[in-house]
């Protein structure tokens, strides 16, 4: 499933517009990055919990050359699926 067979979706299933479907969906998906940017997870009891995670920084390895290199800290999103979700 894509964004649009989701906006398709949800038109079909609350009597909405395909319009008023893709605002509603960007809506939420505005809400979700909001949340993650400000270091809040966003959690869906049912569905699962969008997490923000801390990667350290850590030392790599230059594939063509072998030579070490610093990688620096960064953050990054995992997603948790709940136990109902789990189970399809």
């Amino acid at each position: 499933m894509n964004k649009e067979d989701l906006i398709n979706y949800v038109a079909k299933s609350v009597s909405l517009t395909k319009k008023e479907s893709d605002q509603a969906i960007n809506a939420a998906f505005e809400g979700i990055s909001e949340a993650l940017k400000r270091g809040e997870d966003a959690s869906f009891v049912g569905f699962g919990s969008f997490v923000v995670h801390n990667r350290k920084a850590r030392t790599g390895r230059n594939p063509r050359t072998g030579e070490a290199l610093k990688i620096a800290a960064s953050k990054t999103t995992k997603f948790r699926p709940s136990k109902n979700l789990k189970q399809l």
